[in-house]
């Protein structure tokens, strides 16, 4: 064990994390592409408070993206500590890459190395790949399975692995670099791609 903590003490850290908002840090199930109720759409995901405060410890940049209007979006980010970026609308619709590159740019990050997305849509994370980012995919709170927390929490345990299992097919499927099922998963997934380019692996 002493040796894995130097390891990872040894690991680089990352240049910046970038996060959908809708579907990943606030809106399970990605309902306010519908219909946004206050009550369940801007409640944060699970582990979304608890992973943003981990990495402003460790002094780690992040933004969060979206293409919902800013009237939908801006309520649903009420919530969020307000040093987390809001990126302004890119020019070029996902997936494209244009958005990931102008939020790193308007957190001035000099380089792509160390640079992760978080999402649980897919367009977006085509949007990362595009852009040459390590892409993480969500697989229970996005908008491949699309349930309200309340809708989720009523299926059956067969029921939510089912599309589970069936969003984390589709999202490797895409290319991205590693799926986990919210982001109550995310510390110990970075901490991983940190391991993954002290070994010279690239995204």
């Amino acid at each position: 064990m002493p040796q894995a903590k130097t390891v990872a003490a040894c690991a680089p850290s990352l240049s910046a994390v970038l996060f959908g908002l809708s579907g990943c840090l606030v809106d399970f199930g990605s309902q306010a592409r519908n219909t946004i109720t206050p009550s369940s759409s801007t409640r944060a995901t699970p582990g979304a408070l608890k992973i943003l405060r981990h990495l402003e410890e460790q002094g780690t940049p992040c933004a969060w993206l979206d293409e919902l209007p800013s009237a939908i979006s801006t309520p649903l980010a009420a919530d969020l500590p307000r040093w987390v970026k809001a990126t302004s609308a890119a020019v070029s619709r996902w997936p494209a890459p244009h958005a990931c590159w102008q939020a790193l740019m308007e957190l001035n990050i000099e380089r792509l190395e160390g640079c992760v997305l978080v999402s649980g849509e897919p367009r977006l994370l085509q949007s990362g790949l595009n852009a040459g980012l390590w892409t993480i995919g969500l697989a229970s709170c996005g908008s491949l399975c699309g349930l309200s927390p309340e809708q989720w929490q009523a299926l059956d345990e067969r029921e939510r692995e089912h599309k589970r299992a069936k969003a984390t097919v589709a999202l490797y499927g895409l290319g991205v670099h590693s799926v986990i099922d919210h982001l109550g998963e995310l510390e110990t997934c970075l901490a991983d791609i940190s391991l993954r380019q002290l070994k010279g692996e690239k995204p």
